[in-house]
């Protein structure tokens, strides 16, 4: 936690109480505490982006994901650790914990979102991801963690940090918590203009096994410390009455593409580096913030615009994977998918799928069709309910 909301979230907890009382209530999420990576704007408490350079600012606007969840009748408690402008898991402050292990970072950058939401902080909690960061701390962590389709969740009043590929979801319990969460903050607010009204159909009670299921076969195929974790979630949805059909990842070079992201990073923090306080931030190593915004400075304009090129020819061969399968199975951080996707824009799903010898958790990522999050949401609903390991918690 960076700040505690407690004026706000007792102000918002009386009158979700009097709503009640009154025959009122706003639906689900009515009086559920939440937290927010301290990236979204809440006027009247400091956002600080994780970093100390903006350590005391305040911005006098709200979060748009923010006011959707006031209307819901949430009641916002904190505002929670972010690697300082969304990378990895160390702030001003020091390094967010993995509640299972806390001699172990909790991963980032949505460190904090995942870390109280499995230590029982919150009800659930609102992270952001441009390469990983909710993916990448709630498998750390144990949480069920939800990236939607970019264009889905608006970001007005969120840090920006890549415009082509920020996007902000929700880091839950369960998988269902995480579609009770979309349907409340989804949707166009007139304000960021990449966000569409695209329909988002969910319904737990459909037949999970309507849905065309693929895996990534090369993935699976990968060694890793946690592949006999991957395998047996493949089986287990062997068993469920599935019929996993291997999907095949367009081959092309997606890392070579991540200079996209970097360029735009330093573009969004222009005015930081060539003031100097870049030196402020805590991470000063050789692959942190300061230097990839200095040297993203020499990246050729063409070369830039190369890479947006074959940025697009991997959304078109990516939809061309997709149009035999509605969602595909696999290992979190096997192949190529969590960099292609935050690329192409498409939804992710992540939970956990069983406890290493040391006690901290395994994950295994389940992606969908772009804005396909109904079906997406109902497979991995599906494999949750069935082996249970998100109801094991830490022993704090």
């Amino acid at each position: 936690m960076i700040t505690l909301t407690e004026d706000l979230a007792l102000e918002q907890a009386e009158r979700a109480d009097r709503e009640l009382k009154r025959g009122r209530p706003r639906g689900p999420l009515h009086g559920i505490p939440w937290g927010a990576k301290d990236l979204l704007a809440v006027p009247g408490v400091r956002t600080t982006w994780g970093a100390k350079p903006f350590e005391n600012q305040m911005i006098d606007e709200t979060a748009t994901v923010a006011v959707r969840l006031e209307e819901a009748g949430a009641v916002l408690v904190a505002k929670l650790t972010v690697g300082a402008l969304a990378w990895g898991d160390v702030w001003f402050g020091g390094t967010t914990k993995n509640p299972w292990n806390l001699e172990q970072g909790s991963s980032g950058s949505s460190a904090g979102p995942a870390a109280a939401t499995v230590a029982g902080g919150a009800g659930f909690t609102i992270g952001t991801e441009t390469l990983g960061s909710i993916i990448s701390p709630s498998q750390r962590c144990g949480a069920t963690g939800l990236r939607p389709t970019f264009g889905r969740v608006s970001r007005h009043g969120c840090m920006a940090l890549s415009w082509s590929m920020d996007k902000i979801g929700p880091i839950c319990r369960t998988v269902e918590d995480t579609a009770v969460v979309l349907a409340a903050i989804q949707g166009s607010d007139g304000k960021d203009g990449s966000v569409i009204d695209a329909p988002f159909p969910w319904d737990a009670r459909r037949d999970p096994r309507r849905v065309r299921l693929g895996y990534d076969a090369e993935a699976f195929a990968e060694e890793s410390d946690d592949r006999a974790f991957d395998q047996a979630a493949l089986e287990t949805l062997r068993e469920m009455g599935f019929d996993p059909v291997p999907v095949t990842l367009p081959d092309l070079p997606v890392a070579d593409l991540l200079f996209i992201l970097e360029a735009e990073a330093a573009a969004a923090f222009d005015e930081l580096t060539r003031s100097g306080r870049d030196d402020l931030l805590v991470r000063q190593i050789e692959q942190a913030w300061p230097n990839v915004f200095r040297t993203s400075r020499l990246v050729p304009a063409v070369e830039y615009i190369q890479a947006n090129r074959a940025r697009t020819l991997l959304m078109e061969r990516f939809e061309e994977t997709m149009r035999d399968v509605d969602v595909y199975v696999h290992p979190t951080y096997g192949g190529k998918t969590l960099v292609a996707t935050n690329l192409t824009g498409h939804p992710s799903i992540v939970l956990p799928n069983g406890f290493r010898d040391d006690g901290t958790p395994a994950s295994i990522t389940f992606t969908g069709r772009l804005f396909g999050e109904a079906d997406l949401l109902l497979v991995a609903k599906a494999y949750q309910d069935e082996t249970g390991f998100h109801r094991r918690h830490p022993a704090l």
